[in-house]
């Protein structure tokens, strides 16, 4: 597969802290799924800004590549807040919602371009299985399925990755089972970079692992060794143990 992000040295921040996240170094692949860990204040929030070009790095430098291997200045990323940033008291329906994921510049309004834009709500609609709802203020939504229609605008206009902020927080265990079948139809088509503090779930879903600490350390795969995971995790130690197909985060004796 071939890189669609490569990020060397990178160091970034904001003002009052400008090395946030230091000399970090990996890559991104096509239809990759990337999980990323680490404790809270590790820099995760920032290393995703620095991906989508909201933060400018201090140091080093993010590259991108068409699919073809090539240089280019961007390429099309979706992405899914966490659930707690989303106002729902805003007067928005669920088809108004994913219809603004869609990439609208330069074109100018015509009768067939919008049959094609809602052709295409239309199709997401049904891959989130909200298709029935098209119509509802989101104010009236569950957490479930709120959550399904804003995976639905980030991926309504076919990015080549799309990036996920604790897609699972706020929800029930019934739509977290739902949704990962989702995303793994997704990645059939896209690359996914997954940030979650469930690092149960990471492990038993993703194909690599990336540990963020301030720095970061990159795992093809998903063995992590408890080494690891006792360094970045120092304030609350915990181990990873097995048994069936997902691993659990077990808390040890603190002190």
């Amino acid at each position: 597969m071939n890189k669609i992000i490569d990020i060397v040295n990178v160091s970034a921040g904001y003002d009052n802290n400008p090395r946030i996240i230091k000399n970090i170094s990996f890559s991104v692949y096509q239809k990759d799924f990337l999980g990323i860990i680490g404790p809270n204040g590790g820099g995760k929030t920032t290393l995703l800004r620095t991906i989508m070009g909201l933060i400018k790095p201090t140091e080093g430098k993010v590259s991108f590549y068409n699919s073809k291997g090539n240089s280019v200045s961007k390429i099309n990323i979706g992405y899914l807040p966490q659930l707690n940033k989303i106002d729902r008291k805003f007067p928005i329906t669920v088809h108004d919602v994913i219809l603004s994921g869609l990439s609208m510049s330069g074109k100018l309004p015509s009768f067939a371009l919008s049959f094609k834009y809602r052709e295409r709500v239309q199709e997401v609609a049904q891959q989130m299985g909200v298709d029935q709802l098209l119509k509802r203020p989101i104010g009236e939504l569950s957490g479930g399925q709120l959550q399904r229609v804003l995976l639905g605008r980030s991926i309504v206009d076919n990015p080549v990755l799309l990036i996920l902020d604790e897609p699972i927080s706020y929800v029930d265990k019934l739509f977290e089972t739902n949704f990962y079948k989702i995303l793994d139809d997704i990645n059939s088509r896209m690359g996914i970079v997954l940030v979650s503090h469930d690092i149960g779930t990471i492990l038993s879903t993703v194909r690599n692992v990336l540990c963020v600490n301030e720095t970061a350390h990159y795992h093809c795969g998903t063995e992590i060794s408890q080494d690891w995971l006792n360094k970045a995790y120092d304030s609350c130690p915990f181990e990873i143990v097995g048994h069936g197909d997902v691993p659990h985060r077990v808390l040890k004796k603190h002190h």
